[in-house]
């Protein structure tokens, strides 16, 4: 869509950088949000702005809220909300690594650089697990419909809601299972991917299947594989109109809707999560006019 960040609607790179800030304290909101828009380019990055910066702006955006925290059996999701967030994407980690330094530097007056993640595409777009992810992403106009917002005026139209987290994969607990065992925690094979219908109640894709939702829950899924020394797993990014529908799926994984917890949390944990809004752009800058008025 013309009026959305280039980088909601396409495919993930081959190589990218996570990076959250937090808003000096004492500063000008307004000031901050403009360094923004006059520093940070939309070409190869996702721009998104938490609640806390928006309203220390003295600015409101419908629907943006804090990311819940949840708790079911035997596992916990927090919320670690941050004022911006910028996924730059690309396939050289020098050129990331420069323009990381070109944005801490450029907003340096304003915000604070408080977490960097360093991700990448793994063979085919799969998980460290070895199954594909974003199957069942929306396409198309489909794709459209589900991430961007629409129909609700100028320098909102365009924009679009993510959802990001961290998930650390504990890899020996997984690969001391058994192939079917693997794949009855996914819902799918492995080898060809496919989804096979007696798959437990538990397992993944049946526990977020999008088109089971009243309504539907659509999101476009953007995520990508981290790694550092020691640890590894997935930083999980979902764009949608509203936060509507990956709420629904998150409830559901936690088993808040049935009691059944989705497989997933038996070989992984969410040790982050927050809530963005991301700008629409406007001539290949994004329009921040809904903030700075």
């Amino acid at each position: 869509m013309e009026l959305s960040q280039p980088g909601v609607l396409t495919d993930v790179p081959k190589l990218a950088r996570y990076l959250t800030f937090s808003l000096v304290s004492g500063v000008n909101a307004v000031e901050a949000v403009l360094a923004i828009a006059n520093s940070v380019g939309v070409e190869n990055t996702v721009v998104g702005l938490g609640r806390s910066l928006v309203l220390a702006a003295s600015a409101n955006i419908e629907n943006l809220r804090d990311f819940p925290v949840l708790v079911g059996p035997n596992i916990e999701i927090p919320s670690t909300p941050a004022a911006l967030w910028c996924w730059l994407k690309g396939d050289d980690r020098g050129e990331l690594i420069h323009r990381t330094r070109a944005i801490e530097h450029a907003l340096q007056d304003y915000f604070e650089l408080t977490s960097v993640i360093d991700a990448f595409q793994y063979a085919d777009s799969r998980d460290m697990t070895g199954y594909e992810d974003g199957t069942e992403n929306p396409t198309g106009d489909a794709a459209v419909d589900a991430a961007i917002a629409q129909g609700q005026g100028d320098g909102l139209d365009g924009a679009s809601f993510v959802a990001v987290q961290q998930w650390l994969h504990d890899l020996d607990a997984f690969e001391s299972l058994s192939t079917s065992q693997q794949d009855n925690i996914i819902g799918r094979r492995k080898s060809d991917n496919v989804e096979f219908k007696d798959a437990p109640p538990s397992a993944h894709v049946k526990r977020t299947a999008q088109e089971s939702f009243t309504p539907e829950a659509f999101v476009v899924r953007r995520s990508m594989p981290w790694a550092d020394e020691q640890s590894t797993g997935l930083v999980f990014v979902a764009f949608g109109h509203s936060f509507d529908a990956f709420e629904a799926q998150l409830k559901r994984m936690a088993g808040l809707d049935d009691g059944i917890v989705d497989g997933l949390f038996s070989i992984s944990q969410p040790i982050s999560g927050a809530y963005y809004w991301c700008p629409p752009v406007k001539e290949n800058k994004l329009d921040l006019s809904v903030i700075l008025g």
